[in-house]
């Protein structure tokens, strides 16, 4: 593979750490480390992060009192609290780093202009993307997925806390089976959870490969771009 321009998609969750909830900054070094490693390689990098350490959307408003599109509004706001917090570390390992938000708050970042971030890139500079989309009812997985088509990303990268994609939750079944390559019609028709069916139908209308992989091992990320692809899976 001789991927130029990557996005690279975490988890909220992957930030809190053992603590399962806020920032651990040791995590955040880690992960900038590892973006610092494909910069350095010559890879243009963006980045999309989830808000899940803060707070889901769903989740605040299953019980009704706080309505589903406030409840995804707030967790946008989460996904640009990690993004300023990975900014921080990003610049720490000697990064140049924009970060822009699908909501206006010039205070804090740019807006998302997509010739802006384009031209980001072209600079060597990390783009980070927050506050998802913009709007309710899509997740940071459809966010990423965007955005990487946007930014003409050649590979989208799920980095997540297993080595790839599995016929079953691994953790809980002993028998799970890897499945080291699958297409997107396989992960839509048969339910598998490699991203959410929207962002994994965007991925395919647009040629868009997805590549899943564990965020834990050390250059794993480079690795993968160089061409070793033992430890992850990929959706095409």
């Amino acid at each position: 593979m001789t991927n130029k321009r990557v996005l690279v998609k975490f988890s909220g969750e992957a930030l809190a750490g053992e603590a399962g909830h806020g920032i651990d900054t040791q995590i955040l070094k880690y992960i900038a480390q590892e973006i610092k490693s494909l910069v350095d390689a010559g890879i243009e990098v963006g980045i999309v992060i989830g808000g899940g350490n803060i707070i889901r959307g769903v989740t605040a408003a299953q019980d009704g009192i706080i309505k589903r599109t406030s409840g995804d509004y707030m967790g946008m706001l989460a996904t640009v609290i990690n993004g300023v917090a990975m900014q921080e570390a990003c610049e720490h390992t000697g990064l140049q780093v924009r970060m822009q938000t699908a909501i206006k708050m010039e205070q804090i970042a740019e807006p998302y202009i997509n010739r802006k971030a384009v031209r980001h890139l072209e600079k060597g500079r990390v783009v980070i993307f927050a506050a998802g989309t913009g709007n309710p009812f899509f997740t940071t997985d459809t966010a990423a997925t965007l955005r990487a088509v946007e930014i003409g990303a050649e590979v989208i990268i799920k980095a997540t806390k297993v080595d790839g994609v599995y016929d079953k939750d691994p953790a809980k079944y002993s028998d799970a089976v890897k499945l080291s390559e699958l297409s997107y019609e396989q992960a839509l028709k048969d339910d598998i959870k490699v991203m959410d069916d929207t962002s994994i139908a965007l991925a395919k209308d647009n040629s868009l490969p997805i590549i899943v992989c564990d965020m834990s091992k050390e250059g794993n990320l480079l690795d993968i771009l160089n061409g070793n692809m033992q430890n992850c899976s990929i959706v095409k």
